[in-house]
């Protein structure tokens, strides 16, 4: 078991990532740690756990963590900055459709291998009017949800445009598939790749055929 690091929890913390030095590798320890622990338990991994792994306090979790929803998306937040990051490579793809299905293929290898991600984004898409949970948090999810709409939909605009996609789809529509293929196989051994081989046969009923 580590040694516990001092307690951080009686000076306010600035927004982001700490700057302090000692504060910014509590940060970073309890990311660490959530990772682990989510990787092993899911998006419910005990708190508790996760600050006995990191070495700190429950008050240096919550100074930094308020509430388990601002942990999980902070642990999600450069995943979802990843896909971004693709989505916006992906403009220059002399293919517009097949940049559509190369993103919502790396948006299904994303989820199956972040448990409790495919949960917590069909939350956010069904709870994102209400803002934030009873406690004034936001809805888990709400946040990275938001940003892969807004990517996503660059993407499928472009494939629009191009002619190469039904009219009649919507960026949350073709989310919503993702999803619910990756909740069906992401507790399987192999559910990366079958995600990938039924988005594969479904994305045939959204694409055009040229004339």
């Amino acid at each position: 078991m580590p040694a516990t690091m001092p307690d951080d929890s009686r000076s306010p913390a600035p927004p982001g990532r700490p700057r302090r030095a000692d504060a910014r590798r509590n940060y970073d320890r309890i990311l660490a740690a959530a990772a682990s622990a989510v990787a092993e338990h899911g998006a419910e991994a005990s708190l508790e756990e996760i600050a006995r792994r990191a070495g700190v306090g429950s008050a240096t979790l919550h100074r930094h963590f308020p509430s388990r929803q601002r942990l999980l998306e902070a642990l999600f937040r450069d995943k979802v900055d990843a896909l971004c990051a693709a989505a916006r490579d992906l403009a220059g793809d002399p293919d517009p459709g097949q940049a559509l299905v190369s993103w919502l293929h790396a948006v299904a290898t994303h989820v199956v291998t972040n448990r409790g991600l495919a949960a917590s984004l069909l939350h956010a898409a069904h709870d994102s009017d209400q803002g934030s949970d009873h406690d004034g948090d936001p809805v888990l999810g709400a946040t990275c949800h938001t940003m892969i709409v807004d990517a996503g939909q660059e993407v499928l605009t472009r494939a629009r445009q191009a002619g190469t996609v039904r009219a009649d789809v919507s960026i949350t529509e073709l989310l919503r598939l993702v999803n619910a293929i990756c909740l069906t196989v992401e507790d399987e051994p192999d559910g990366a790749a079958q995600a990938d081989r039924l988005l594969a046969l479904v994305l045939g009923g959204v694409r055009l055929t040229p004339a």
